[in-house]
């Protein structure tokens, strides 16, 4: 049996302030890394031994990692970073307050930002400090590739590739590989897994820092996946999520 395990990382501290965040470099708050500390300890207690690890170029992600590497003393083994696992870059929205943004333009319009398939926000100018193209990490991406705004399909382009070549593959030489990334370009993982519509990806909702187990067999043929941990908590966790963009 393989296993991949996807995982969001924890809880940053733009998501803690209820921000839009996208591609800008936000790091863990100190419950986040506790949330780290608490799926380290509990992916080591139900008997994973990760072999390769993959993450994206953002600090919230390659904290995560690193806590729970750390905590299934599994530090030495190898890590591969990507910008193509990257959050969805919200454009001009990153940076202001969800719950604010949704007070001003309506729940709907924000969960169309937020979620929707193929509706990317306004974009960022190029020369905003906030862009990623003055950003020295990108230095070696071109140019072309570089988002000033994303839908979640534009995400979902931009990280299936790296599936494809790079972190399905690792399964014919690792049984177990771990990945650290964001809640939509994981999502788009996700969707490409479970064949996921369109439509009904708006309402997948990953909680910050909760192992998703895909088991697949010798022939790398999806068996089954589920969350570790207590099916009641992370439902709450996931509707905490779905509550974000609303208005209070």
């Amino acid at each position: 049996m393989k296993k991949i395990v996807l995982i969001r990382h924890g809880e940053s501290r733009w998501n803690r302030e209820n921000r839009f965040t996208g591609w800008t470099d936000v790091d863990l708050t100190e419950l986040g890394i506790q949330e780290a500390v608490k799926a380290g300890e509990l992916l080591k207690k139900e008997g994973f031994r990760f072999e390769k690890a993959f993450t994206s170029y953002l600090k919230r992600a390659n904290k995560t990692l690193n806590v729970i590497l750390d905590k299934m003393d599994l530090d030495y083994i190898p890590v591969e970073k990507s910008w193509r696992l990257n959050e969805k870059h919200y454009g001009n929205l990153q940076g202001l307050n969800k719950a604010e943004t949704a007070e001003k333009y309506g729940d709907q319009q924000v969960l169309v930002w937020r979620r929707s398939y193929d509706v990317p926000p306004q974009p960022i100018d190029r020369n905003d400090p906030r862009s990623a193209f003055a950003d020295p990490r990108y230095a070696d991406v071109p140019k072309v590739y570089l988002p000033d705004t994303e839908s979640l399909q534009n995400c979902v382009e931009r990280t299936m590739p790296y599936w494809h070549d790079a972190i399905f593959p690792s399964l014919m030489c690792y049984d177990e590989v771990i990945v650290a990334a964001h809640g939509n370009s994981l999502r788009g993982i996700i969707k490409y897994l479970k064949n996921i519509s369109d439509a009904d990806i708006v309402s997948l909702n990953l909680p910050t820092a909760v192992p998703y187990v895909f088991e697949f067999d010798d022939d790398l043929n999806l068996v089954k996946d589920y969350f570790l941990g207590n099916p009641e908590e992370i439902k709450k966790l996931m509707e905490a999520v779905a509550n974000q963009g609303k208005k209070k």
